[in-house]
């Protein structure tokens, strides 16, 4: 049986593990810690804007963080409702510890797991055969995915302090960027961070806006039926003058002001010294207090996310509405780590410079659990297939949110940490977070990662037969646009009995929005096109002619495999595509 040696068991190897296991690979992971599997280190929060699609299409391709999400999710909320079905997207707070003891769990029982940490790779005539273990252990593999997150070189800072390791009180992966640097990886730095979190009994809630979650929560997977498990609220609260002033008269003690961070943090998920210096016109900024489990005292701090040092951190944490009186139980901290730039993937995730080497998640300078998991399936599908000796398997924009983000990381060579946003997806009216299971589940029965198609098969029908009584009575489906009439008010007036809430859900949109789904359907087929015209892989882009100096420089850089994907890397205008399509003929 064909080898896979997985690197990590984050949100990232664990999708890349299970996967391949279950399309018939042998799986080793190698971890620092089994205690750390499926750790959320930071919010215990999956999904969001954008996110909750990505989690609904891991599911539908076969993977396992929606379900892990259904089973151990304190609040559930769905998005944007009051917006189009195009930006709706389901939100949860999980419990952390038993998130992770549910991944652990479920990881063990179905692969080889090996505590150790990945030293160098082995590489033989340009195809990776296995890692060496800072034990001395060799770990051999006929493909290897990396997924090590944050712990590459990674360094912890909490104000002045600084610390080796990637999470507290685990250490760091100090040689393995060096092995890629060896390797002809280009490696960059990026930087991200947590808030403090707080004592629940320390919080005076009187102060605060609650924040429920929605009163019949709507599962992440295709597969749960309905939540069981216990659901709490949250609460807000907010920064003020007060807190801004003690930040910006400590900002010298900052990491990222001081100078002693020198990487670039996430754009959209700044620290609250950003925050601070940034919108400097804005009185106040909200704070979202959200409990991490459901058996222990700890608050995360959604929106104070700082590298302060821990006096300052208590001193304007004290002088937040409903916190004067807080008990730190951890505080805040930034982390830097090492990334290999991602333009150096094809669209499976299989690096360009090394046959059967892949790279997931956070190494690829994207946040976020949703990202890592939805890149980790895909690499777990690609290598899996590699060693059966069967075609590889990529995701169009125009067919998932995870196709978008893979196409942006190889194309767009981004500096910053990558988060995923409805506002990227060019085709989201066909992306909604509600047709997952119709655009992906019968390429994941394919893969042979989805059993049953029944469910899917059953909603099908029930559109068809709807759709099809429509075909002739177009006074109904002039009904059922109008904005205020719902599909429970059109199938009572239309005497429709029978049809379950997700098919009538499917109906509703493409009736209200039909006009606009087939306009954004013919921008696909135009958008085929150019994908269709591919590139050869020895295909010289210094000898066209005619090219500008930055579109060939980029092109020779990230060399596209198609025409459609030359036209969207950064640098490279129209006229550049169209001199490349003569050259082609």
């Amino acid at each position: 049986m064909p080898r896979l040696l997985v690197i990590g068991a984050g949100h990232a190897g664990i999708e890349a593990a299970l996967a391949a296991s279950r399309m018939g690979v042998d799986v080793t992971v190698l971890t620092m810690s089994t205690e750390a599997i499926g750790r959320m280190s930071c919010n215990p929060a999956i999904g969001g804007l954008a996110k909750g699609q990505i989690v609904r299409e891991i599911d539908a391709l076969g993977g396992e963080m929606a379900k892990a999400t259904d089973e151990t999710g304190i609040q559930f909320r769905m998005l944007n409702t009051r917006k189009g079905p195009a930006v709706r997207s389901p939100r949860a707070q999980c419990d952390k510890l038993a998130y992770s003891r549910r991944m652990r769990d479920l990881l063990v029982r179905t692969v080889k797991v090996v505590e150790d940490i990945a030293d160098d790779f082995i590489v033989r005539n340009g195809v990776v055969r296995g890692v060496v273990g800072k034990s001395g252990a060799r770990y051999d593999g006929d493909a290897v995915i990396v997924t090590t997150g944050t712990f590459l070189k990674a360094i912890q800072h909490c104000g002045e302090e600084k610390r080796v390791g990637g999470r507290i009180g685990e250490p760091s992966a100090e040689t393995l960027s060096d092995g890629l640097r060896r390797l002809g990886f280009e490696i960059g730095r990026l930087k991200t961070g947590t808030p403090p979190r707080l004592h629940k009994d320390s919080i005076d809630y009187s102060k605060c806006g609650v924040q429920p979650g929605d009163p019949d929560p709507v599962p992440f997977s295709h597969f749960t039926d309905r939540i069981r498990q216990p659901q709490v609220v949250c609460w807000t609260t907010y920064t003020n003058e007060t807190t801004h002033a003690i930040i910006r008269d400590n900002l010298h003690r900052a990491p990222m002001y001081s100078g002693q961070i020198q990487s670039v943090g996430p754009r959209y998920c700044p620290s609250v010294e950003d925050k601070v210096v940034r919108f400097a016109d804005k009185e106040r900024h909200m704070i979202f207090l959200e409990p991490e489990t459901l058996t222990t005292p700890e608050i995360y701090c959604n929106g104070i996310s700082t590298s302060t040092p821990p006096d300052v951190q208590e001193k304007f944490v004290r002088t937040i509405p409903g916190l004067e009186r807080a008990v730190f139980i951890r505080y805040g901290y930034a982390v830097e780590y090492d990334y290999a730039l991602p333009h150096q993937l094809q669209a499976t995730l299989e690096t360009k410079a090394v046959a059967g080497l892949y790279f997931a998640g956070q190494i690829n300078g994207t946040s976020g659990y949703e990202e890592a998991g939805g890149q980790g399936l895909i690499a777990g599908i690609n290598a899996a297939l590699r060693l059966l000796g069967r075609a590889p398997f990529t995701l169009g924009r125009d067919e998932a949110y995870i196709g978008v983000m893979i196409d942006d990381l190889i194309n767009l060579e981004h500096r910053e940490p990558y988060r995923m946003f409805t506002s990227r997806a060019e085709h989201r009216l066909l992306l909604r977070t509600d047709n997952a299971d119709r655009r992906l589940m019968r390429k994941g029965h394919a893969l042979g990662l989805i059993a049953d198609l029944s469910h899917l098969d059953a909603k099908e029908r029930a559109i068809g037969r709807v759709r099809k009584f429509l075909d002739g009575r177009p006074h109904l489906a002039a009904y059922l646009r109008r904005p205020e009439v719902t599909f429970d008010d059109f199938a009572r007036k239309a005497k429709l009995d029978g049809v379950e809430a997700e098919a009538g859900e499917q109906i509703d949109i493409e009736v209200k929005y039909d006009a606009y789904i087939e306009r954004q359907r013919g921008h696909v087929e135009r958008f085929r096109a150019l994908e269709e015209k591919a590139i050869p892989s020895s295909f010289d882009f210094g000898r066209v002619r005619h090219l500008r100096n930055e579109a060939r420089e980029k092109l020779v850089r990230i060399r596209p495999a198609s025409l459609g994907q030359a036209s969207r890397i950064a640098g490279v205008t129209p006229a550049d595509v169209q001199v490349l399509m003569i050259h082609l003929r």
